[in-house]
């Protein structure tokens, strides 16, 4: 299976591929461009792993329509940035929409209309899916209705790694993207032919709940949390879904043929996460430098973990009092870790704090690596233009795994492709 890998970060997608099954996907596109950076620390990392796919290095807005349709990719994958999604009649009218902010999803699309790959992973902040505040599920329902125009199913569903024995307590929402003519969207078809013309609100439960690919890979109880489901008919006029959309989404659901149905769920797994405790390096292993012994920096960390009311003012002069709980002095190592973000490892509440031994630490890129899945020193070095291989500095690897994901939820979703691509 040919795969393009879209914001492809240090290669995350691929990994997980690879590992799912390293003979049956082949990565030979990949995309990776970082904004208002002068170096492309990213891409430089994924082209010392890679040098023998098309790894491109420019804006995904400035790959031509041409270079696409030169790709036969039987699969998109990407974690693409949450943006505002909202769209509006172009002046010519010629596409019949416009992206006004959220343009790196467009450019999803745009890929998509040209290869029409079999299938697309994608994997985003689970935010979006009550983004915007003033009209949550927006966002989202924009999405599925401009797959659904494409002729395109969604399955998705809200995964928190450590839910599923991994290591991090990181929730992200996936997307399985399945193009209504394969083998697989007709089996479904004719499974569902009788109630296709009937809205029947049970059609998909077995689906959802029991055999669909988040049910068989990332199993959930067998009911809706606190009995909350919706199904809701998507206009087909994008810019009618934009400006009134009305529905709610939930963490599961499937879209089909313009309708979703979505469900609360809740997880339903045996095994016990990875704790932080766990991916720890040896402590001989760990650099000196990852140790905290000044005391202004110690006091600044308890400060910034603790609760905190503070009056501050507004931009239009309002006073108001903030407020902030407080967490614990430092991280639970028989806990999974909590979500990394791009700026772990700086002296701020979400870094992770570790008490080892008696001695306050902040975690390795190293750790950091095995929280998201990665091959140890998975981001050591990397391969710049001219083809020397250096090093890279502690704040891109922690930089990039902020940005990364869990590479082992990736090999679970290409786990269940393979099968029913095989079947057929």
């Amino acid at each position: 299976m040919n795969v393009l890998e879209l914001f492809a970060g240090v290669g995350g997608f691929r990994i997980g591929l690879e590992n799912a099954h390293p003979d049956y996907f082949e990565t030979l596109w990949s995309n990776q461009w970082e904004p208002s950076r002068k170096s492309q620390d990213a891409f430089e990392v994924y082209n010392y792993h890679f040098p023998d796919s098309e790894n491109i290095n420019v804006s995904i807005a400035d790959i031509t329509d041409e270079q696409f349709a030169e790709m036969n990719a039987d699969m998109i994958v990407g974690g693409f940035p949450c943006q505002d999604y909202s769209v509006a009649r172009s002046k010519k009218n010629e596409q019949g929409i416009e992206g006004q902010k959220g343009v790196l999803f467009w450019e999803i699309i745009r890929a998509t209309r040209i290869i029409r790959p079999r299938f697309l992973i994608l994997e985003n902040v689970d935010r979006l899916l009550k983004a915007p505040s003033k009209q949550r599920g927006r966002d989202f329902a924009i999405m599925l209705t401009a797959f659904n125009n494409l002729g395109y199913s969604v399955e998705w569903r809200v995964i928190n790694a450590a839910d599923y024995g991994r290591s991090q307590r990181r929730r992200r929402v996936f997307f399985f993207i399945y193009r209504n003519d394969i083998p697989f969207a007709l089996q479904m078809d004719q499974r569902f032919e009788e109630q296709e013309q009937v809205f029947d609100e049970n059609r998909y439960d077995d689906y959802i709940f029991h055999e669909g690919l988040f049910a068989t890979q990332f199993p959930i109880m067998n009911t809706p949390v606190k009995k909350r489901h919706v199904y809701y008919e998507l206009p087909e006029d994008i810019v009618e879904v934009s400006d009134n959309f009305s529905g709610t989404v939930w963490n599961t659901g499937v879209m089909r043929h313009g309708r979703y149905y979505s469900i609360d769920t809740a997880p339903n797994y045996d095994g016990e996460p990875i704790t932080l405790g766990e991916i720890l390096q040896n402590e001989e292993e760990v650099p000196e430098k990852f140790f905290i012994n000044d005391p202004a920096k110690l006091e600044k960390f308890q400060y910034l973990r603790g609760p905190k009311r503070i009056e501050r003012t507004s931009a239009d002069g309002h006073t108001y009092i903030y407020s902030e709980g407080g967490m614990s002095p430092t991280d639970d190592l028989n806990l999974p870790g909590r979500t990394m973000l791009t700026s772990e490892g700086t002296v701020n509440r979400s870094t992770h704090f570790l008490n080892v031994n008696g001695k306050y630490r902040l975690i390795t890129p190293v750790e950091a690596e095995r929280l998201q899945d990665f091959p140890d020193n998975w981001t050591a070095l990397k391969r710049l233009s001219d083809g020397t291989v250096t090093e890279v500095s502690d704040k891109m690897r922690m930089f990039f795994m902020g940005n990364a994901l869990v590479t082992d939820i990736v090999r679970k979703i290409g786990e269940f492709i393979v099968e029913i691509d095989i079947a057929g």
